[in-house]
């Protein structure tokens, strides 16, 4: 019984870990073909070398068109698409703000945009997000 336990104890260190880095991978699998699968014209999308477009067609099983730029539209494989971007949007505090205070913050951008016209300008990040 004891030159069982050793050889099963061993068996089942090895194989527990393989079979649920298995079921994961396939879980993973599933959902990017669910993404791939569900793709439509106008969504937002990041592509595996990290760039950012619109689709444009995805009418084809395997290529997608992505519109990078106004009026570019450039053929990709499917895979090539790693995520979709949710729109960025805006907080609507503001206008839940008074009159005076919307006065207030009007003059701040505009002292704010005359400073920054003064130094070198600086785009702000895209829209991916931390996860």
């Amino acid at each position: 019984m004891d030159g069982l336990f050793l050889p099963l104890l061993l068996l089942l260190v090895v194989a527990i870990p393989l079979v649920m880095g298995t079921r994961k991978q396939k879980r993973m699998m599933a959902q990017q073909q669910e993404l791939q699968n569900s793709l439509a014209p106008g969504d937002r999308v990041m592509t595996t070398s990290g760039m950012y477009a619109t689709v444009a067609d995805a009418s084809d099983d395997t290529t997608i068109d992505l519109e990078i730029a106004d009026g570019v539209v450039t053929t990709w494989l499917r895979q090539a698409v790693r995520e979709k971007i949710n729109p960025v949007v805006e907080d609507d505090a503001a206008d839940d703000a008074t009159d005076d205070e919307d006065d207030v913050t009007v003059a701040e951008a505009d002292v704010k945009e005359s400073e920054a016209a003064k130094g070198p300008q600086v785009a702000p990040p895209l829209e991916h997000e931390k996860k």
